[in-house]
């Protein structure tokens, strides 16, 4: 570990140690990848892949100010509360699957990709199933749009680089609220989705439903974002 590392514990496994120096660097105060370089003394690549990583794992969580701080995961580890965006929509999505009779997903941004961290799946039919855990990316989708509408400027620039979609496009998001999408990241599927907001108004992640375009039309919008709006409130008010 570089000499500006936080502990001086040495394990013989080197990356493990890295590791450690950079969950101990956020610690008492979430930090940007410069601060936590001049912190733990790694190189720029090295720090990033770790608390990327870390994140994943949500032994970390970087904030809508681009800062990492501890993860949810520490806090079950050690006993305590669990996620309580997952503990919220545990009881929230399966409402919206109920209402909509469709799939339903909740997504976080990691970088330029989403993953899904929760769904509720309608028991029979036709289903368009996005296993948890699924790293999607961020150029195509109504849940893409809903996250890239609200990231920081370097991240939406990089993500419209490849975009299937425009700047225009996300002002418009902004601007309504909710996105959608019909045949855009899979053929034969539309989907409809809403930002999800912590207690400080920031957008932690996007709830969407989705479903083949022959069951719920080319406008899904139109029949399922007042429903979608609602659960993402009832999530925000659990937050």
């Amino acid at each position: 570990m570089g000499q500006h590392s936080p502990s001086n514990q040495h394990s013989g496994i080197g990356v493990l140690d890295k590791a450690v120096a950079v969950l101990q660097a956020v610690a008492d105060d979430p930090c940007g990848l410069a601060e936590l370089c001049a912190r733990t003394g790694l190189p720029r690549a090295t720090a990033h892949r770790l608390a990327v990583g870390l994140e994943v794992h949500r032994l970390l969580r970087r904030g809508a100010d681009g800062r990492w701080r501890p993860g949810s995961a520490l806090a079950e580890l050690s006993g305590g509360t669990t996620d309580p965006l997952l503990d919220a929509a545990s009881s929230i999505l399966p409402k919206l699957r109920d209402i909509t009779g469709e799939s339903v997903q909740l997504y976080r941004r990691d970088g330029v990709q989403r993953i899904c961290v929760s769904t509720a799946e309608p028991p029979s039919g036709l289903r368009d199933t996005v296993p948890i855990g699924s790293r999607l990316p961020m150029t195509a989708g109504s849940g893409a749009k809903v996250l890239a509408a609200w990231s920081d400027p370097h991240t939406q620039r990089t993500i419209l680089t490849d975009a299937v979609y425009g700047e225009r496009t996300l002002l418009e998001v902004r601007r309504r609220g909710w996105a959608q999408s019909v045949a855009e990241r899979e053929p034969g599927v539309a989907s409809v989705s809403a930002p999800v907001r912590d207690s400080s108004g920031s957008v932690v992640a996007a709830v969407s439903v989705s479903g083949p375009i022959e069951r719920i039309g080319r406008k899904p919008g139109s029949r399922w974002a007042a429903d979608l709006l609602a659960a993402a409130e009832a999530l925000q008010d659990r937050l």
